[in-house]
């Protein structure tokens, strides 16, 4: 049977370009200090920015902090990302 998937609000918050919190997150793609790629329903969001850190991260919740600087916010299409089926952090932890 296959599982249906609700999708969750989807909320970004900045405050002074140096902390945020971001919800509806379905998967960390990859992260470094410079850029940051998160998976939602809405799409692939991109974070620039210098110094980044992924400070919380609850994928049941659906919820990352981040802190450092940001210069820029960009969504694109997780089509490809979907049909590869595997995450960043599966990867990581094989």
């Amino acid at each position: 049977m296959e599982e249906k998937l609700t999708a969750r609000p989807h909320r970004i918050t900045i405050q002074n370009r140096s902390s945020g919190t971001i919800t509806g997150i379905v998967d960390v793609v990859s992260f470094d200090e410079n850029t940051i790629v998160l998976d939602t329903d809405q799409g692939l969001l991109t974070i620039k920015g210098n110094g980044l850190h992924v400070s919380r991260l609850t994928l049941e919740k659906g919820e990352v902090d981040v802190d450092g600087t940001v210069d820029s916010l960009v969504y694109s299409s997780n089509e490809a990302l979907r049909r590869s089926g595997e995450s960043f952090l599966k990867r990581l932890f094989r």
